[in-house]
């Protein structure tokens, strides 16, 4: 099907839909591939559906942001003093208030 000079794989894709993702190649060996495929079928979807949800579970194991930037707040953190009770009594008032009923 083409629509606006643009070829569309399937009759019910969206020209809009199209306009807003980009395409990924990625080179696979053949065995490669087809042990993909076995696993996509496996949980009911499409291989290149696999591949995002793969893709985006990886992106979350991912920290955000400059991890140099993270460090360097953090070690100027731990140069002053912030004022701290005994853990023991911290603890113990954190479960105290677990316990308590909330305002209604």
């Amino acid at each position: 099907m083409r629509t606006l000079g643009i070829n569309l794989t399937h009759c019910n894709e969206s020209i809009r839909l199209l306009l807003m993702m980009k395409r990924m190649q990625v080179l696979l060996e053949d065995g490669e591939y087809r042990r993909l495929q076995r696993i996509a079928k496996r949980h009911h979807m499409t291989l290149a559906e696999w591949v995002r949800q793969a893709l985006r579970a990886a992106s979350r194991e991912e920290p955000d942001g400059d991890p140099g930037k993270k460090l360097a707040v953090v070690r100027e953190a731990a140069t002053h003093a912030y004022p701290s009770g005994d853990l023991g009594q911290m603890l113990g008032e954190i479960e105290a208030g677990y316990s308590r009923a909330l305002p209604e």
